[in-house]
């Protein structure tokens, strides 16, 4: 019994005040919200009451989602978005655009894309000759062309492209979901970020935080080249004490928590711990890719001689046995963060894009491409909602004195595909030479209504009081895509 309840004697009280006193917190609520203090207390209260995960607003399409990202502002007029005038007026000024300054200063004339277009898919859609092995899935994907971002800077656009805001501190898609709908399998984390082998995408963690929400939401980063630690019982420990030690643990954890209930990040750890416990027998695994036949490592290119190519298809095997497992919600980064050398790391193309993209596309085309075939073959895109994105596009013209772009939040290129994706679709469109968002233009925060939409939640009323608002992923705007949704 707590101080309060010590200090009154519940003999002496009439049966009113016993009643209230032994009453829920949903009767709670309903008496104190009569006044103002209980006005605030009770909004407290009820978000607490009604964040009980797995609860959706409407049937879903989708129960998971695997989130593909880009990290430096991959270009969508040389990889997804085929713009013949650029090779009609190639060497001349973009009109309109002559003296215009972009993020790394001034622009020179148009620059047609060193890759050749073909038709590819039953829908003929026009394909970069540098992803030939992705291309065999274009009837399965939807393509939005017109997808603008409010930033042209890296750090700021990864966050906003992943988080739906510029500013770090909120929380990701993957959180939202986390605190939405919950765990699928309760050995294994909901929400996973898969790092690539070259580092962090710009902003680090912030891609992949819980922002405001309960800190239990927060994405846990791992990679196929990182694996978890500390999984295996230490020597001398038999599994009835290692069970027996984790249950007294885990009273003396909720007595310490019963009287500091509003510390999310207390929860948090905890949480950490009870998940590391029963990881140690789901996680090896699950993680464990030498369970795989030896097709399937060349299907996606492991033991490639390129080896950041063969890294990532780790971790794009990884990412396949996760869903698998019931990860609900999983980020698989393909590069890093920016480096020395602008393109180095990342699609940052400031300088050579040729040589930067024959480096980069290689890496993602083939573990990629069969990563999705995989998925399909297995039956796994039928409740699995797959994304692609890039903080930002590139512009049509090459910077001055360079042979690269520079960036382009104003249209460029997002894609998704699987459950309840309408495939062999391309909606909108940048004008004829990819400098701007033209046609059936869309934000970022139309592209996160739809996922939401696509999971059973509706955008608006997924919401999370803080700081005196009700937050949301998609803050005050946003508009389900219809056109690319199969019913």
């Amino acid at each position: 019994m707590n101080r309060l309840g010590a200090l009154i004697d519940r003999s002496t009280m009439n049966p009113l005040h016993q009643q209230l006193f032994q009453a829920n917190r949903r009767q709670f609520l309903g008496t104190l919200g009569r006044g103002l203090t209980g006005v605030a207390l009770a909004r407290l209260l009820q978000q607490d009451l009604s964040g009980a995960p797995g609860r959706t607003h409407f049937p879903p399409k989708a129960k998971q989602v695997l989130h593909l990202f880009c990290p430096g502002g991959a270009s969508h007029m040389d990889l997804w978005e085929h713009k013949p005038a650029l090779e009609k007026f190639h060497g001349t000024p973009l009109p309109g655009g002559e003296a215009e300054v972009s993020f790394q200063g001034k622009n020179g004339s148009l620059m047609r894309s060193p890759w050749t277009f073909a038709p590819r898919g039953e829908t003929g859609k026009m394909w970069s000759s540098l992803l030939p092995h992705l291309g065999a899935q274009v009837d399965d994907i939807a393509f939005l062309h017109a997808m603008t971002s409010r930033t042209n800077t890296h750090g700021p656009g990864c966050v906003f492209m992943n988080c739906g805001f510029v500013r770090e501190g909120f929380p990701s898609a993957g959180a939202w979901t986390s605190h939405a709908l919950g765990t699928l399998n309760e050995n294994l984390p909901t929400y996973v970020a898969l790092q690539d082998i070259r580092g962090e995408p710009p902003n680090g963690k912030a891609n992949w935080g819980s922002g405001f929400l309960p800190a239990q939401h927060q994405a846990v980063a791992m990679a196929a080249h990182q694996p978890l630690r500390n999984l295996a019982r230490p020597e001398g420990v038999s599994a009835e004490e290692d069970a027996a030690t984790r249950a007294f643990v885990g009273r003396l954890n909720e007595e310490h928590l019963a009287g500091r209930s509003g510390e999310t990040d207390l929860r948090a750890r905890m949480h950490a711990y009870e998940l590391a416990a029963r990881m140690q027998l789901a996680a090896p695994e699950v993680t464990d890719l030498r369970r795989e036949p030896g097709h399937v490592h060349a299907l996606y290119g492991t033991d490639d001689r390129n080896e950041l190519k063969a890294a990532y298809a780790r971790n794009c095997l990884l990412a396949r046995r996760l869903l698998e497992q019931g990860v609900r919600y999983v980020s698989l980064y393909c590069a890093s963060r920016a480096s020395g050398v602008d393109g180095l790391l990342n699609w940052d193309a400031h300088k050579t894009l040729q040589s930067d993209y024959e480096r980069h596309c290689p890496i993602f085309d083939q573990p990629t491409a069969a990563l999705l075939a995989d998925m399909k073959q297995r039956g796994l895109l039928k409740d699995t909602l797959v994304l692609w994105t890039t903080e930002f596009g590139r512009m049509p013209t090459h910077q001055e004195g360079t042979a690269g772009r520079d960036h382009n939040p104003d249209g460029f290129t997002v894609w998704m595909m699987g459950a309840g994706v309408k495939g062999g679709v391309s909606h909108g469109s940048t004008d004829d030479f990819g400098r701007r968002a033209l046609r059936d233009v869309t934000s970022v925060y139309d592209f996160y209504a739809t996922v939401l939409h696509l999971l059973g939640l509706d955008h608006e009323k997924l919401a999370f009081y803080h700081n005196g608002a009700n937050r949301r992923l998609t803050d005050v705007h946003g508009h389900v895509i219809h056109p690319i949704l199969s019913s």
